[in-house]
């Protein structure tokens, strides 16, 4: 490593080839070299000794809602970004809605990033949406670099966004095909959520009985058969049902073009925990009961299910009333995603290297981006996170970097204390201290 400006020494070093002491060798934000752990260090290189603290690839989170510009009361790219990196993010997608304008129209992407330059702490690009009434945008948007299109075929909960019936997703996946793109897509049956019994008031369970099973099921069989019948590429958004991993292992198994994601709120959350009039718990699809997670963790080492993302979905402390019909639906979690996940896997026996697959190799891959995220190796971007795995901490609020500190994770203990975060070589959050927005916005790779 003789031309390295800075070494990170780590007893426990993630690599695409395993855990190993390594020393990771940097330049200009790149990693060039892993080494030996007793490499010797040029003296013109910065030394960084982790001791026995895990170095991690940066964590790459592909579904946040920044709702920056036009609801940044109820987050805004200064505090999602620094909530990443306190989290060990150091790349994230924004989604395309609950921001206004929504990120439809390339006008409407060029007013989403310039509401993001200068404000990031980590990297960011951005999905694009598909609506009714905007087929003809997609390629122009693909063309200006988004990463995607995200889609609702149920209603998404803002006017502005509205939802896609049969015919119009169909026309949709047609026109994404066409040009090589990708579909995101939040999969309930309109028709199964309006049968469903719709009582309101703070019971957990009355919720949770109006967004059955059944109508994430059903909506995941449409798009699964649309997908196959046109070739094309197809991300499922936020699984929660385990009846659903049947139909997608059989489908991937007939060559159709499927990836799926979970969350962690999903993985580590329980129905039966939630009490009366904690909407903070509220999102769409809902939690399930603690029996939905063994399916859902065994999808992930399987393969079936590819990533586990945040789906951070704020709103101010007012939206989240007692009442779980007219609540804001979204679960705030983009700071806690890493320990939360940490401590659900340790508890079945995973390790790291699974943590490290689901949350930052598999991401990337998602979107294209792991030829420069997601891996600790040669040539990518020297994006890392210092974790102390077997320290623990309980959540407080307080200790957010969230705009509204308002989570379903208050009063948990988890495994897993993130020490610093390094985004291309420089350390951007270091115990709870940042420095000032060094993010880039991306733009997808032709």
């Amino acid at each position: 490593m003789p031309d390295a400006g800075l070494v990170l020494r780590s007893t426990r070093v993630i690599t695409p080839e395993g855990t190993r002491a390594a020393s990771v060798a940097v330049t200009d934000g790149t990693i060039t070299a892993v080494l030996p752990h007793g490499a010797p260090v040029p003296g013109t290189a910065r030394l960084a000794d982790l001791g026995d603290d895990v170095l991690l690839p940066g964590l790459v989170d592909t579904h946040v809602h920044v709702n920056d510009p036009g609801r940044s009361e109820w987050e805004g790219f200064r505090s999602a970004t620094r909530a990443a990196a306190a989290g060990g993010i150091t790349t994230l997608l924004d989604m395309p809605l609950n921001s206004l304008p929504p990120t439809t129209t390339t006008a409407h992407l060029r007013t989403k990033r310039r509401a993001a330059a200068g404000r990031t702490h980590v990297d960011v690009g951005f999905w694009g949406g598909a609506l009714p009434g905007n087929t003809g945008d997609l390629r122009p948007l693909h063309e200006a670099g988004v990463f995607g299109f995200k889609a609702f075929l149920s209603p998404s909960g803002v006017d502005e966004f509205p939802h896609l019936g049969p015919d119009r997703l169909a026309r949709t996946l047609e026109e994404v095909a066409a040009f090589g793109g990708l579909l995101v897509v939040h999969a309930e049956d309109p028709d199964r959520l309006a049968a469903a019994p719709q009582r309101g008031g703070p019971r957990y369970a009355d919720f949770l009985a109006s967004r059955p099973r059944d109508a994430e099921d059903t909506a995941v069989a449409l798009l699964l058969a649309q997908a196959e019948r046109l070739d094309a590429r197809v991300h499922l958004l936020h699984l929660s049902s385990g009846d659903a991993l049947p139909l997608i292992a059989r489908a991937r198994a007939d060559g159709v073009r499927v990836t799926v994601e979970t969350c962690p709120h999903y993985l580590t959350l329980a129905a039966e925990e939630v009490p009366d009039g904690a909407t903070e718990f509220k999102c769409c699809p809902p939690i399930r009961e603690a029996a939905n997670q063994d399916p859902l963790w065994r999808a992930l080492a399987d393969g079936v299910i590819d990533c586990v993302v945040s789906d951070h979905s704020p709103s101010t402390a007012d939206l989240k009333t007692a009442d779980f019909a007219t609540a804001w639906g979204g679960v705030s979690g983009l700071q806690l995603g890493l320990p939360a996940v940490w401590t659900g896997a340790r508890a079945r026996g995973h390790g790291l290297e699974d943590v490290v697959r689901w949350m930052s190799a598999r991401p990337a891959e998602l979107v294209g981006l792991d030829d420069r995220k997601g891996a600790i190796a040669p040539g990518r971007d020297a994006d890392f996170a210092v974790l102390a795995p077997d320290d623990t901490f309980t959540v407080d609020p307080a200790g957010l970097q969230h705009r509204n500190r308002v989570t379903a994770y208050a009063g948990r203990t988890l495994y897993g204390v993130v020490k610093s975060t390094w985004l291309r070589g420089r350390c951007i959050m270091a115990d709870g201290e940042f420095t000032a927005p060094r993010g880039r916005l991306l733009t997808r790779l032709p």
